[in-house]
């Protein structure tokens, strides 16, 4: 059976990001914490290693696999800071016209640092995929 490997865990954020090698990233991740926090309301949670996750919900895929996870978060990773956003959502696609300097995966946004971006629409991206997560799955 499959085991999720990014679960909740009781980790400190702060000794995390204390541990971020590089200063002016540990800068960022605080500058993220601040503002994840203040959009969401929900307290910084470690996930895993390296995931400060904000929220969660329970996801039910129509092939049977389940779990937990954060509505979103944010990872200070060496190369470059990873956002965690909701994928499936036309309006998430809008937003990141106007965010700034990014690259984007699947799941993730990436950003090398906070001044490349448009905070603001950072915060319409966390609200969004807030929102989205909790209309997909209101069972929580």
């Amino acid at each position: 059976m499959y085991e999720i490997k990014t679960k909740e865990t009781e980790s400190s954020v702060i000794e995390f990001l204390e541990n971020v090698d590089n200063l002016k990233k540990r800068e960022d991740a605080y500058k993220l914490l601040d503002v994840f926090f203040e959009t969401t309301g929900f307290p910084a949670k470690m996930w895993g290693p390296s995931i400060i996750g904000f929220g969660s919900y329970h996801y039910k895929y129509e092939s049977g696999h389940e779990g937990d996870t954060a509505l979103v978060g944010f990872s200070p990773r060496k190369a470059k800071i990873s956002l965690y956003f909701a994928t499936g959502n036309a309006k998430r696609d809008e937003l990141l016209k106007d965010f700034g300097k990014h690259t984007s995966g699947k799941a993730c946004v990436y950003i090398n640092k906070v001044a490349d971006i448009n905070v603001d629409v950072l915060k319409a991206l966390i609200n969004q995929s807030v929102t989205f997560l909790q209309d997909t799955y209101p069972n929580r």
